[in-house]
């Protein structure tokens, strides 16, 4: 595996996080999970903009071997859908830090993201 992206936070069902700052995060998967899926042909984006809970199923990838639901890393208001993934979601794969996003968040408490995983964290997590 490649080296974590230290910038990043990370939850242990393999959500990756970007702090885009003024209590907004994009909301991507992780490589690993990336890997455990294979070739993504299909994502299912959050319904619309809504309240999320942490822990909460808001949008699923699909590949031809399995389905992986992708959760609310904190709780927060879903802002806005990559709606590019619906035609093509190989972006997730191809441009993994750039168009390769899912879903943005508004969160309710910034104090929340430190408990998200930094990159060590994660990556005792994926070791496992």
């Amino acid at each position: 595996m490649s080296q974590l992206p230290t910038d990043l936070l990370y939850t242990a069902t393999h959500e990756r996080v970007r702090d885009e700052g003024e209590g907004i995060i994009t909301v991507r998967i992780t490589e690993h999970a990336q890997a455990e899926l294979g070739d993504l042909v299909f994502v299912a984006l959050p319904e619309g903009e809504g309240t999320a809970e942490a822990g909460a199923a808001c949008a699923v990838v699909a590949s031809v071997q399995a389905a992986s639901a992708i959760y609310a890393p904190v709780d927060g208001e879903v802002t806005g859908n990559n709606e590019q993934l619906s035609d093509s979601p190989a972006r997730i794969h191809s441009d993994p830090y750039g168009e390769g996003w899912i879903f943005t968040m508004r969160i309710s408490d910034t104090g929340a993201l430190g408990e998200l995983l930094d990159a060590d964290g994660y990556a005792e997590v994926i070791d496992q």
